[in-house]
């Protein structure tokens, strides 16, 4: 199942750049572009900081931070540290939108945002990237609130 997750995280790694590629071909210097009407908008940001904003012109100590946290959850990983599948999936994820962050940072000094919500309220753009570490802690969450210790978990071979 390691072996699945990791190459999970790199498919999901793949499209991520991928997505960013697009938003700076196409969306660049370019006004929103209308896509879910009142829901949805594609929107071009470099981002220079973290969530939400924070961190802003931080990118090497961002870097760092970042490659140290991935780096543990990856050895975790290939060390059998997490053995439920829920839980699996929910650091592939993780890692896949740190390591697709990460990448930004290092290789463009800022990390491509593109998806913006605002028209439905007011919240940061944001990325593929972001989602899936959203998604994955959200998941990892549910497994902490309401599974760890309670059922059986199968083992990682």
């Amino acid at each position: 199942m390691t072996i699945f997750i990791i190459a999970l995280a790199a498919v999901l790694v793949g499209v991520d750049q991928w997505l960013k590629i697009w938003a700076l071909e196409h969306l660049a210097g370019q006004a929103s572009v209308p896509l879910v009407p009142h829901l949805l908008q594609l929107t071009y940001v470099e981002n220079r900081g973290a969530a939400f904003g924070v961190f802003q012109g931080k990118v090497e100590i961002l870097s760092i931070l970042t490659g140290a946290v991935l780096v543990a959850i990856l050895i975790a990983l290939l060390l059998g540290k997490f053995r439920h599948n829920l839980l699996l999936i929910s650091v592939g994820l993780i890692l896949a939108g740190g390591f697709g962050n990460l990448i930004d940072r290092l290789f463009r000094g800022f990390v491509v945002d593109y998806l913006d919500i605002s028209p439905l309220f007011s919240f940061p753009v944001f990325n593929f990237a972001d989602c899936c570490v959203v998604i994955g802690t959200f998941l990892m969450l549910i497994y902490l609130l309401f599974l760890e210790g309670k059922v059986k978990e199968p083992t990682n071979e």
